[in-house]
């Protein structure tokens, strides 16, 4: 029976073996989690951000301690705390001593500006706002009488004239420890974080985390990277985002390290590893490209790391990643509001797939009309779990979209997924990704995965532009490789050697980075905005757009490929 704070699955006690922790009753709340490794590993390392490194014991006595200093500013159970800040110490403290109080964390994307920031910030009705003094003149402009309390607040105080005008807002110097206080009575169904999705195709949605999600994320994934207590974990990934948060829980769950760093650098990111002791690193699809594009260098194998959790690894590069780096890529599949529901497994890569369902997980794939799709035919991924308090609780304060994506007991994932007959899933695309031309349906990321393979092409991403027609074109941007001078008709040639005539793309376009999420995800969607641009090649340079479609698509020309943001992650 699952109660309260000390819930745990039953099972046998726990037992430190050269495997990990091979126990069945893992408390299911982040705070009883925490307590239980603290003992049983004591002064054995858990965290290393930039020049901290805490033990178990001393980052349980930082979350109690944080904790008390947020009851000190007035923060109660069930309060939400926002967060604007990079990868800081001061970020996993502020997540660890909410968690201890049965508060909510609520990090936030640190690229958003504006309205962007406004409107999460809003939505989440926070009590508070923990950032970092170089984002405050952002926060101020939006916060309204939300209390910002600042880090680093022996720089500069802000300038009151760049906050327009907004006066309200209290600036108070952030929270350091203060009097520890024994953790609140939170039970696993409890939300401990709310994390903003991407929003690649539409408004971000706060996605409530309760913990036995991230505890369970923890076990999940620590069993799919066969995890033991001698690891050490390193990710550059954002805290906003769930991979990192989770890595965290993977390391508390398996008794391991965790380092953090700053930022995602492809030059560097071998060299980071190295200097973290990693023996387990993360990556998502594109960073891989990323890395793999660079020059060889010595550090390719001047480290530790022997596995990487890397999903939507693409095909191609599996191999090559392993030998040049050394590294097995784990691929799966997993989203903010489920977990680890497929998987590979260290050792068990299949390229191109996703993986096969995981234990304690179900997965089906269905048509259009929601019957079971036969294996080999392509449907949209629903998947539910047997896990207590396995997967998001749902959407903050939007009871129709949490309705409209957890119906009949199963979470509707809006991808497109082939399942084939031995059990392993393959991915096609999102389903809102699909291209229909010349009455076929196109999978993006198979014509991405082509171009890639094209030996002139570091990144691709390919979307639907309207067509006169009444239907979609095909276009591509492409990053080229390093020093590439890339010929675009002989690109479109590959692509008609590689694909049927319906699927090879129309259009073509250059650029120096895709626009980005700061998880390295592409903004379609901004792709599509912007569209065929006065720099978009055409493969029929006659052109047969109607005066209609020409409008349509000139309203974003003026913008320009050299104006999209780049990534963070980059």
């Amino acid at each position: 029976m699952l109660i309260g704070q000390d819930a745990v699955l039953t099972g046998h006690d726990a037992v430190l073996t050269g495997s990990g922790w091979a126990e069945r009753d893992i408390p299911l709340t982040v705070p009883a989690l925490l307590r239980r490794r603290a003992e049983q590993r004591g002064d054995a390392p858990l965290l290393r951000v930039g020049p901290v490194r805490l033990s178990y014991r001393q980052t349980a006595e930082r979350a109690a301690g944080m904790a008390g200093a947020l009851a000190a500013r007035g923060i109660r159970a069930g309060d939400r705390v926002a967060a604007l800040c990079g990868n800081r110490i001061e970020l996993l403290e502020l997540f660890l001593g909410c968690a201890w109080l049965g508060a909510v964390v609520v990090p936030l994307n640190t690229a958003l500006r504006g309205a962007s920031l406004r409107d999460p910030l809003h939505r989440a009705r926070a009590n508070a706002l923990l950032v970092e003094r170089t984002m405050c003149d952002e926060a101020l402009a939006v916060a309204g009488p939300l209390p910002l309390w600042v880090l680093d607040a022996d720089a500069a105080a802000p300038d009151p004239a760049s906050a327009g005008l907004i006066e309200a807002a209290p600036i108070e110097a952030a929270p350091i420890e203060a009097a520890p206080i024994e953790p609140a009575p939170v039970a696993p169904g409890d939300t401990v974080a709310i994390l903003f999705t991407s929003g690649t195709t539409g408004p971000s949605r706060g996605v409530c985390c309760p913990h036995g999600q991230l505890v369970q994320w923890g076990r999940t994934v620590g069993r799919a990277l066969e995890l033991t207590p001698d690891d050490v974990l390193h990710t550059n990934l954002p805290l906003f985002h769930t991979n990192a948060l989770n890595a965290f829980l993977q390391a508390v769950v398996a008794g391991a390290s965790f380092s953090l760093g700053t930022r995602f650098s492809a030059s560097r990111f071998f060299t980071d590893a190295a200097d973290a002791g990693a023996t387990v690193t993360y990556l998502l699809g594109a960073m891989v490209n990323m890395v793999m594009s660079g020059p060889p260098s010595p550090a390719d194998r001047a480290h530790r790391v022997t596995k990487a959790l890397a999903p939507a690894s693409p095909e191609n590069l599996c191999v090559p990643f392993a030998e040049r780096f050394g590294v097995r890529l784990v691929d799966g599949f997993g989203t903010t509001e489920t977990n680890l529901v497929l998987g590979t497994g260290v050792g068990h890569a299949r390229p191109g797939s996703l993986g096969q369902v995981v234990d304690g997980f179900t997965a089906r794939v269905v048509d259009e009309r929601g019957r079971d799709a036969p294996d080999g035919q392509p449907g949209e991924l629903l998947v539910r779990t047997a896990l207590p308090y396995g997967f998001a609780s749902g959407y903050w304060d939007d009871p129709e979209h949490t309705a409209e994506r957890f119906r009949d007991g199963w979470f509707h994932t809006g991808d497109r997924v082939v399942r084939d007959g031995d059990g392993w899933f393959r991915f096609v695309d999102r389903i809102k990704d699909v291209i229909r031309r010349r009455g076929e349906n196109i999978s993006s990321y198979e014509v991405e995965q082509v171009l890639l393979r094209h030996p002139g092409v570091s990144e691709a991403a390919v979307f639907a532009v309207p067509s006169e027609l009444a239907e979609d074109e095909v276009m591509a941007v492409l990053v080229p490789t390093p020093d590439n001078h890339l010929d675009l008709a002989e690109v479109a040639a590959h692509c008609t050697r590689e694909l049927p005539y319906f699927a090879v793309p129309r259009y073509l376009e250059l650029a120096d980075a895709l626009p980005k999420t700061p998880t390295g995800k592409v903004r379609k969607h901004h792709l599509r905005l912007t569209g065929v641009t006065p720099q978009t090649w055409d493969r029929h340079p006659a052109g047969r757009r109607s005066q209609h479609t020409d409008s349509a698509l000139s309203t974003h020309q003026s913008e320009g490929r050299s104006q999209r943001p780049e990534s963070e992650a980059t």
